[in-house]
């Protein structure tokens, strides 16, 4: 159902994301690599889902050492993706449809193969010397932590050509760019730019805390990298409205909230503490993981969002938790070393929670409910499982899987040809879990998401509303309130679904909420809840699912029994 790009500056704040992995999503030209003419091919998918935004891995020409984020041209597309026009009718096809487009865009570092670098390290006086971080030995900035502790020992590199060392704050093969360069930021704007004009709807910004480098600091969220970011923002306002900045900022709620600024800097940004402590929660079947770590998260500009994910192209990072969280998250999650990547563990959701569906409903009903904007992973939708034999993080990156046909549907290259072997597991491998066969099943994990989507997309609340988190004495019981300050200028309009709809979901023409009560229980066995809702005393709670109306609100406690990782989400209705 094709469906129309809306002009909301704020479209972001109600979005539902959905992370592609061009590599591995659908190969259109039959060469073993997923391509953009593979994305534009299942657009109809995406639509059909109700994702509003694609967000799209990078597509730039890159040697491939990192997943395509070791970037050796940042103003062409690479071959084996396509060409710039194959990107061109992927925006114009997925604008026509309603869905808007985003991509990574890496402004910390470029591939040590990029035309920038090989002049840099040609010398020490050429045009370009300083485009990059020289110094004749390795001591400076000492205080700066190394990320990937696991494969690198230095945040310097040897360069045997120039002689001198080079900064870089991830693989060696990619050297951090210099940012105290104006040259530098005037040619990374000149590439924001030049992608804007073709059509994207903003980008998510890798890396952004480590712009800049200051002797006696650890070289991370520097007051220069929040004026680079405000002068971003303020060139992207001035030509592209209604364009959207995502930040990749995994750092404590305190800092991560400064890259908002006020309303100059990013629209959103990721909620890096919060992922792991979802998962914390679940183990230890308490809501304390999630409740400390929203209580410690300052307010944001009223025009800005949180990113919300459960799992994403990196591993489950932990680097924002402490060494006894960490040491636990690794005995739950991570029993095998081969599942620990970096600081974090390289595992996709589905065996994270051990293929529980269950489990999986309650974290993503959470995902969809909570402040900010729900972000997919392709292949999550279908509880896509990993390999963790595969080096790095390509455990987390193996073709979708469509069909439990050859090559799961990816391709139809001949198997040694495929960038990475699809899953044949017993479990996970695509003749058991694949978006035909779940497409056909009513009961499936794939039309459960579906209608989540819808729902959620359904009540703008979700998307806009406030959170007010409620008490109950029982510790697995999570209950919040999304809500509108003005409550009589809310007026929600909800598109009816059309019956030939595989799930058949029925919703009403026109609802007005002002007010969601979401209620979860993180246990593994059936728990009471009993939540002070007096406040709302007369009102009725309707299930937004099946519009089944419960028992109106009293004085007294409001008592409900939730089955094992249940939950509900109710309008509480006058």
């Amino acid at each position: 159902m094709s469906r129309s790009l809306k002009d909301d500056p704020l479209w972001y704040k109600k979005a539902v994301f959905y992370e592609v992995f061009p590599r591995g999503f659908y190969d259109g030209n039959n060469d073993g690599v997923g391509d953009l003419a593979g994305v534009t091919a299942k657009l109809d998918y995406l639509s059909w889902l109700g994702v509003d935004c694609i967000w799209l891995l990078p597509f730039y020409c890159s040697p491939m050492k990192d997943g395509g984020y070791d970037i050796s041209d940042f103003e062409n597309v690479d071959p084996s993706y396509g060409t710039e026009a194959d990107l061109i009718e992927l925006i114009d096809r997925a604008h026509s449809m309603g869905i808007r487009v985003i991509s990574d865009f890496v402004m910390n570092h470029s591939s040590d193969q990029h035309p920038w670098f090989l002049e840099s390290r040609s010398s020490k006086d050429n045009p370009k010397a300083d485009w990059y971080i020289w110094r004749d030995d390795d001591t400076q900035y000492k205080d700066a932590r190394i990320i990937f502790t696991d494969v690198e020992n230095s945040n310097w590199a040897w360069d045997h050509v120039r002689q001198q060392y080079y900064w870089h704050r991830f693989y060696s093969h990619q050297p951090d760019l210099n940012y105290e360069n104006p040259e530098v930021q005037e040619a990374m704007l000149s590439v924001v730019k030049k992608w804007l004009d073709l059509g994207l709807d903003g980008f998510r910004l890798d890396a952004v805390p480590y712009l800049f480098q200051k002797v006696d600091t650890n070289c991370e969220n520097l007051p220069q990298t929040h004026g680079f970011l405000k002068l971003l923002r303020r060139e992207i306002d001035s030509r592209y409205p209604n364009r959207v900045l995502l930040a990749e900022i995994n750092q404590w709620p305190a800092d991560l909230v400064d890259y908002f600024g006020q309303d100059d800097e990013c629209h959103m940004c990721f909620q890096f503490p919060l992922m792991p402590r979802m998962f914390m929660a679940i183990r230890r079947e308490q809501r304390l993981p999630i409740t400390e770590i929203l209580s410690l998260t300052p307010d944001i500009p009223p025009n800005c969002q949180w990113g919300l994910f459960l799992r994403n192209l990196d591993e489950l990072t932990l680097e924002q938790v402490s060494d006894e969280e960490r040491d636990y998250m690794f005995s739950e999650y991570a029993k095998d070393t081969r599942m620990k990547r970096h600081m974090g563990i390289a595992r996709r959701f589905a065996p994270l929670v051990d293929n529980s569906r269950s489990i999986a409903e309650l974290l993503h009903s959470l995902l969809f409910s909570l402040p900010g904007s729900p972000i997919l992973y392709y292949g999550d939708e279908i509880m896509m499982g990993d390999n963790i034999y595969l080096k790095d993080r390509d455990s987390v990156r193996t073709p979708m899987q469509w069909t439990p046909d050859r090559n799961g549907g990816f391709s139809l290259a001949n198997f040694e040809q495929l960038y990475l072997p699809p899953l044949l597991d017993s479990v996970y491998g695509y003749p058991a879990v694949n978006v035909e066969s779940q497409f056909k099943n009513p009961g499936s994990f794939l039309l459960w998401i579906k209608k989540l989507i819808s729902v959620r997309s359904n009540y703008e609340v979700f998307g806009i509303g406030k959170m007010e988190v409620l008490h109950d004495d029982n510790p697995s019981i999570f209950a919040f309130v999304r809500f509108f300050d003005d409550e009589s200028e809310r007026e929600i309009k909800v598109e009816t679904e059309h019956s030939q709809d595989v799930d058949n979901i029925e919703v009403e023409d026109q609802v007005s909420v002002n007010r969601v009560l979401c209620v979860y229980n993180l246990s593994r066995f059936a728990q009471p809840a009993e939540l002070d809702l007096s406040k709302f005393k007369g009102a009725r709670l309707v299930e937004l699912s099946g519009r089944v109306i419960f028992p109106q609100i009293t004085e007294g406690s409001y008592r409900l029994t939730l089955g094992p990782h249940g939950y509900y989400w109710f309008e509480i209705s006058d």
